[in-house]
């Protein structure tokens, strides 16, 4: 079950600012009726600290899975560890997303070595390239997440940017989504790994990989897997929205930018995203017993 250390408050946050420059409460605080939600957990004990964290990812696998996002032994995340920013937990090759524990996981630093955790199993090749190359180009990038999600892969072929259909999709607006234009089969080099990484740029959040699938990457863990669940539930928009359109009956109406750019900077920042994925943790919670804690 959960772990019994009470986490320390952070309530450092940028401080979001209305369109016509007044300063204004936080984007969590402005979303809180009432009393603000917490900020992002944080443990002066560094091991409790990564348990918190891996617990977290193994819980985002499990809400992967049940949202259908496995593919045989494709998908992984990729988080740092607390202590050690030079190396990363990677998940097992060939283990389904929804059997993931913490204690699954494997350490292995940027030369692709295990060097720490689960070490049964070997971590995905294809995975460890893409995940070594987004970590060293973004130190702020923490984690990062990719899977061959079905509604990821149909828009994919387009090898197009989501357009601002609604609200959600904003959380992508402007820089924080790319599109990755090549492919040349299953990543195994590190050139591909390093293209992939300048097609997300400094300040991406998603990346549309043509013909493969989806990548997401947050401060946390939790803000890369809910910004995972939100491009996939957006592809599967968008692709209705171009089959609707496709009769030439009804015209696609979208968010103008000045619209976009308020909803993307008052949703969008490290805290708010944070707790955009607490409803799915704490479903799976419950509905495993906290399994993933072990």
């Amino acid at each position: 079950m959960a772990p019994s250390a009470v986490p320390e408050a952070n309530n450092t946050a940028v401080v979001a600012q209305k369109p016509h420059g007044k300063e204004e409460l936080t984007p969590l605080q402005a979303i809180s009726q009432g009393t603000c939600l917490p900020g992002i957990p944080l443990f002066s004990d560094m091991d409790k600290q990564r348990h918190f964290i891996l617990s977290h990812m193994a819980a985002a696998f499990r809400i992967f899975a049940r949202k259908g996002y496995t593919e045989g032994m494709s998908g992984h995340i990729s988080v740092r560890d607390p202590e050690n920013p030079h190396t990363f937990w990677t998940n097992p090759l060939g283990r389904h997303f929804g059997q993931l524990k913490a204690s699954d996981m494997i350490l292995v630093d940027y030369e692709g070595k295990a060097i720490g955790g689960n070490t049964t199993r070997p971590a995905n090749a294809a995975g460890f390239l893409i995940h070594s190359a987004v970590h060293k180009a973004r130190p702020d990038v923490h984690a990062a997440c990719h899977t061959h999600s079905k509604a990821g892969k149909a828009w994919s072929a387009f090898a197009r940017r989501l357009d601002m259909l609604n609200q959600d999709v904003c959380y992508f607006y402007g820089e924080a989504q790319a599109v990755y234009k090549e492919f040349g089969g299953i990543v195994f080099s590190e050139a591909e790994g390093r293209r992939l990484a300048d097609a997300l740029g400094p300040r991406g959040k998603g990346l549309i990989l043509r013909n493969h699938g989806l990548l997401t990457v947050g401060g946390t863990v939790d803000e890369a897997a809910y910004l995972h669940t939100l491009m996939e539930r957006s592809c599967e928009v968008q692709l209705m929205v171009e089959a609707a359109a496709a009769g030439g009956n009804v015209e696609k109406v979208l968010v103008e930018d000045e619209a976009a750019e308020y909803t993307f900077r008052m949703g969008s920042d490290p805290e708010s995203l944070y707790w955009e994925f607490q409803p799915d943790f704490e479903f799976e919670e419950e509905a495993c017993g906290g399994a993933f804690y072990n």
